[in-house]
């Protein structure tokens, strides 16, 4: 998320009674048609999370959604009017979260299974209906292309803003920011549609229109407006022609091959492949099942790195990723030795103490750091903060399930102390307490408490390791 957005200072509260907790716990654990449900998962010995810190972080989850939403109407920043999008919205978190709906933050909560079928399209449509439907130059200088997915829309107005660091649209779009809108957000508008439509719509719904085009036709101008390599279809940029590579981390300064939305890109290829399969199109089905097959195979090579991680990028910013590497692990982009050489080098760094502090996952190891000044490269944020080595709860569950495949027990104690953390710093407790915050670091700075994806991107993961471990 941004590093210099104005935050709004409100707060909304919802206690959580025995009361509330109890109904809570009898819906997730009775009910079936709770999408990924803690009812799948065994209690036994071995798992990677217990039954007890999986019922927590569910309920801890559930809580900071409901501080996160916007109802219709609904008033949460004196910078800004009421939602007025018809419908309710997400945003990345509460307290002090910032006020508008972010694409990513909230596709990353989708697979928690806590949002419901009236939301997800409401936000779906939203987004199809933010899409660029024609290229055009901000007055920052940087070019809006067709097909453009937005950073961020705004809450009042419903206006798109397709650059990090601001709520203006007249003012979007300036070069510290990159001359193209970050290139994460149109894959995870497909991961919205495909959602939706595993978990409660028809297909027939990508027929419909949105401002003279189909969803569907919207979807295939969202995949392929990043740039990508003619021979390997990997995400890239230049120095001139930069767009961020991941949201998570708009304050840093990318250039060349990129990892991480090369295997976001990835896994919309397989999405798309599978929409194509269940509405009996096997011929495009077959061509995004080939382009996500080329990516599969360009990864392990382009990004090699020494150290048996892979590096963020082939330009500026080269450092082995934690979050990429993992993320490749998790959504089969590595396989066979590639896949256990990345697996290996997390479990040791873990070891190490290089990789996490109190069960939070920094982007970079910090034997990795640029230099003695920098941990990346370039940079916005200083050292140690924000996306340049503090430690963030969104990845744990990615970095968790590759250490898993190696060392299970090193897996299990790195769940136990990103639990431990939260039980202490349970925002629930009051005003004093912030957990799950956005980022930390061990000299005191937090950044942005009550933060979604920092539970949510982690519940997510472990339902569906439970769930594989039955």
């Amino acid at each position: 998320m941004e590093l210099f957005l104005k935050k709004a200072d409100t707060e909304r509260w919802f206690p959580s009674d025995f009361i509330r907790v109890t109904i809570f716990i009898f819906i997730v654990l009775l009910c079936p048609s709770f999408s990924g449900s803690v009812s799948a998962q065994p209690n036994h010995d071995g798992a990677v999370i217990s039954q007890a810190d999986l019922d927590f972080l569910a309920i801890m989850t559930r809580d900071v959604l409901e501080q996160s939403r916007i109802y219709p109407n609904q008033v949460v920043s004196d910078d800004f009017g009421a939602n007025g999008t018809g419908g309710t919205l997400i945003r990345p978190g509460g307290r002090d979260a910032y006020p508008s709906f972010w694409i990513r933050d909230y596709a990353m909560a989708l697979e928690t299974g806590m949002i419901s079928l009236e939301e997800k399209e409401h936000m779906f449509l939203l987004t199809a209906a933010a899409q660029a439907d024609q290229s055009w130059i901000t007055s920052g200088g940087s070019l809006i292309p067709l097909g453009s997915i937005p950073d961020h829309i705004r809450i009042d107005d419903g206006l798109p803003i397709y650059f990090p660091g601001t709520y203006s649209y007249e003012l979007q779009g300036t070069k510290e920011w990159g001359s193209l809108p970050p290139f994460g957000d149109a894959f995870f508008f497909i991961h919205m549609a495909h959602h939706l439509i595993e978990y409660g719509k028809e297909e027939g719904v990508l027929e419909e229109k949105i401002e003279g085009k189909s969803l569907m036709d919207r979807l295939l101008m969202a995949f392929h407006v990043s740039p990508s390599r003619q021979e390997n279809q990997l995400v890239y940029c230049t120095v001139h022609f930069r767009g961020v590579d991941f949201g998570f981390r708009d304050a840093i300064q990318m250039t060349g091959d990129l990892l991480y939305p090369s295997v976001l890109k990835f896994r919309a290829a397989k999405q798309l492949a599978n929409i194509f399969d269940r509405t009996g199109n096997e011929a495009m089905s077959s061509n995004y099942s080939q382009i996500a097959k080329t990516i599969q195979e360009a990864v392990p090579e382009v990004f090699h790195d020494a150290s048996g991680l892979l590096k963020a990028s082939t330009g500026s910013s080269n450092q082995p990723d934690v979050w990429g590497t993992a993320l490749a692990v998790y959504e089969g982009v590595l396989q066979g030795e590639a896949r256990d050489t990345a697996c290996r080098a997390l479990a040791e760094a873990y070891e190490n103490g290089t990789l996490s502090y109190r069960g939070n996952i920094r982007h970079v190891l910090t034997d990795h750091d640029f230099d003695s000044d920098r941990v990346w490269e370039k940079s916005m944020a200083p050292k140690n903060q924000y996306q340049n080595g503090a430690y963030w709860g969104t990845p744990v569950s990615w970095v968790v399930h590759a250490i898993y495949q190696v060392n299970p027990g090193a897996a299990r104690k790195l769940v136990s102390e990103y639990i431990t953390e939260l039980k202490e710093n349970d925002f629930r407790k009051g005003a004093a307490f912030g957990a799950p915050y956005e980022c930390f670091n061990p000299d005191g700075y937090t950044q942005n408490p009550v933060y979604l994806t920092s539970v949510a991107s982690p519940l997510a993961v472990f339902l569906k390791m439970m769930r594989d471990e039955k």
